[in-house]
């Protein structure tokens, strides 16, 4: 009786959240990056772009750079709307639909992370859907387990008109706590009439049942209310005034955002934990433009389906109507996850296997008119011009298995992923419409087996050499799927295939010396058949197949720790030669060459960081980032037309640098930081992207601010 008693009270260790990386970081078999909330402080980044720009491989385009709409490419692939990287909170996805529409029109707020985990390597097909360059966690600040109540409070303010709010409070103890955020930020965007405001609320509360049993839970509610326009200046306008935005006044944009997560974690034993996930969200976005097609009237906007009013100005906006694209999207999923450690043939092992079940239902409409009252979304509605109605339903079924084993020195990590999709599509447009046909529908169902191999070598104190190679995937844009270049009564049905690539990578990490830590990665990616934008604007298309080659840096170095001194310098920096990103074998009908390199993919991206931090407190750094010469998108290439010129959309995006200031100051003993950062300290102007037109990136952004620790 006793024996079985013993036998039923096993000790198992208390139950740890963390984020998606291993604990054994040395087993990863494959390049990845962590932002810590220590290299947070001590660059201060005013949005995303900042916090980003020290990982390798990684290209921001900052169209906007206050935390909207961010543009986030990896190794060459098309930054737009960041659809081709994996963007999740604490393993929950972000998108506005993972796979229905992947964009990104939300981000997790910086003041809400603890640290950003960066993978791009063969780790990813425990996750999807997009794993063809790399993804993208943000893990949040864990619910305070102490038995004391501890908080944040900050301010900042800035130029633009910016300024930030943002509160923290949680406690908790063995039993479990409640934490709860609260953020207010505004300010001007890059571009006049930009202004923007958005509001976020989260709460966070964990529950210890017991020792092996806990609840995570946490809902959100985001809001954004902007009139940050998506379309950008001919040439004309741009030259004249790259920071004008003619219609700015009466664009809107408009994103409320809701989210419930619930994890349940049992810790079956300390060899085997069962975790299951169930998360729901929830987007309305709606935007209004009044300008379609950028630049056609001799290098300056005109109006959209408002005849007569000539150029684009603040005046004539008043005076017109244009469209109303309100879209909502509804996803949910659960995905129960095993971790093993076993023993296979007498070799140590961590064994991941899982399933996930996901649904989304999406819903885009547009409305169009020349009357001003249609600036009123509900006008719209009830007497505009209801042009196009899009529904679509995704079912994808996701199963995943990865083994690593520990062979001495070396782990080997096989892993396989199966995405199983069905997507349906209903799309209906008014009689006369260019796009498509009145009504068409499609049925997209595809399968496809994602297999994956790594791995590392630790031979060598502090040092890791990795290799690892694996299927990458990325699912059409199903709202795409239906084209009718023939007219009315033609429908063709094109089921878009798939992305699918296969990622080669070979490299090293290593904290060596004291003081110096490095890596180091070479990769070589081979697309069977990448997606491009069509000639007709919003739609897609497969290009055909091409390659993207390339090393990676990253490196820093802690004078302080060399020297055993408490008055630490530091460099810190990071370099991609992205040698190789073009097409190598053309579609018909793709408008583009063999030879020509990839959109958004320039070959050079440095950024290198010089630092002092003194033992009083004060910590300080100057820095630049540097992004090479970019190509525009490959749509707008054939001949670059003096049309496409004039419009702004076709020719090179020139090379640029931007220098960049933060100084942190927090007192010994005391709960107080001060802190100033600058961005853009020359004010450099510099053309930041083509898609919708030309648009300038972001001027000088300079702010200080105070937070509270407790």
């Amino acid at each position: 009786m006793d024996e079985e008693k013993k036998k039923s009270t096993v000790k198992v260790d208390a139950i740890e959240v963390k984020g998606i990386l291993p604990d054994r970081l040395e087993s990863v078999p494959g390049a990845y990056f962590v932002v810590d909330e220590k290299q947070l402080n001590e660059r201060r980044p005013f949005s995303i772009q900042e916090a980003l720009n020290t990982v390798p491989g990684i290209n921001v385009v900052s169209e906007n750079t206050f935390g909207l709409g961010v543009n986030i490419g990896v190794r060459g692939l098309n930054p737009r709307r960041t659809s081709r990287t994996l963007l999740m909170e604490d393993g929950m996805p972000l998108f506005l639909a993972p796979y229905g529409d992947p964009a990104a029109h939300y981000t997790t707020p910086l003041e809400r992370v603890q640290r950003i985990e960066v993978v791009k390597g063969s780790g990813q097909i425990l996750y999807g859907p997009q794993t063809v360059g790399g993804m993208i966690n943000f893990v949040t600040r864990p619910v305070p387990n102490d038995g004391k109540v501890h908080g944040t409070a900050s301010a900042m303010l800035g130029n633009n008109d910016f300024t930030s709010l943002y509160g923290n409070i949680g406690a908790g103890d063995e039993r479990g706590g409640l934490m709860i955020d609260a953020l207010h930020k505004k300010g001007d965007g890059i571009r006049d009439n930009h202004d923007f405001e958005i509001q976020e609320y989260t709460a966070k509360g964990q529950l210890n049942l017991s020792d092996r049993h806990t609840l995570i839970a946490k809902a959100s509610y985001f809001r954004e209310d902007s009139h940050v326009s998506e379309t950008g200046l001919g040439l004309v306008e741009y030259h004249e005034d790259k920071y004008q935005a003619p219609t700015g006044k009466n664009d809107v944009f408009e994103h409320e955002r809701k989210t419930f997560q619930l994890q349940h974690l049992f810790q079956i034993n300390n060899q085997v934990k069962l975790s299951t996930q169930a998360y729901y969200a929830k987007s309305d976005r709606a935007s209004f433009r009044q300008i379609n097609d950028p630049g056609t009237l001799g290098g300056r906007s005109v109006m959209d389906r408002c005849t007569g009013l000539g150029v684009a100005t603040e005046a004539n906006a008043e005076q017109c109507g244009g469209r109303w694209r309100p879209r909502e999207y509804e996803y949910w999923g659960i995905e129960p996850r095993l971790d093993l450690q076993h023993s296979l043939f007498g070799i140590e092992s961590n064994a991941v296997v899982g399933f996930r079940y996901h649904r989304e239902d999406i819903a885009r409409n547009q409305y169009r008119g020349s009357d001003p009252r249609i600036q009123s979304q509900a006008y719209a509605e009830a007497f505009g011009d209801h042009r196009e109605q899009i529904h679509t339903n995704v079912e994808a079924k996701s199963y995943y298995a990865q083994n690593t084993f520990y062979v001495g020195d070396w782990t080997f990590t096989p892993g396989l992923r199966v995405e199983d999709l069905r997507i349906k599509t209903d799309i209906r447009r008014a009689e006369g419409a260019a796009q498509n046909n009145p009504e068409s529908k499609a049925t997209n169902n595809q399968t496809k087996v994602l297999p994956g191999f790594g791995l590392t070598w630790n031979g060598i104190e502090n040092t890791t050499l990795f290799a690892g190679v694996h299927k990458g995937f990325a699912p059409p844009r199903p709202d795409r799927d239906i084209n009718a270049p023939g007219g009315a009564n033609t429908a063709v049905v094109v089921n878009t295939r798939p992305e699918e690539s296969t990622n080669w990578e070979l490299g090293m990490r290593s904290q060596y010396f004291n003081g110096v830590s490095l890596e180091t990665t070479l990769f070589h990616t081979v697309f069977d058949d990448i997606v491009v934008n069509g000639l007709t604007t919003g739609t897609f298309i497969n290009g055909g197949k091409s390659e993207h080659s390339g090393i990676e840096f990253a490196g820093r170095v802690d004078f302080g720790r060399i020297y055993n001194t408490s008055h630490n310098f530091y460099i810190s920096g990071s370099y991609t030669n992205l040698f190789t990103a073009e097409f190598k074998k053309t579609n018909a009908g793709a408008s583009i060459q063999s030879g020509d390199r990839l959109p958004y993919a320039p070959k050079h991206l440095a950024s290198l960081n010089v630092g002092y931090q003194h033992p009083i407190g004060l910590d300080a750094r100057i820095g630049v980032d540097y992004v090479s010469e970019q190509e525009e998108d490959v749509a707008f290439r054939d001949g670059r037309s003096s049309a496409n010129v004039l419009r702004g959309v076709t020719g090179d995006i020139p090379a640029y640098a931007l220098i960049n200031a933060t100084v942190n100051y927090k007192p010994v003993g005391s709960q107080l930081t001060y802190f100033a950062s600058a961005y853009n300290l020359g004010d450099r102007e510099y053309l930041a992207s083509r898609v919708d037109g030309m648009v300038a990136g972001r001027q000088r952004q300079v702010f200080a601010g105070i937070r509270y620790d407790f």
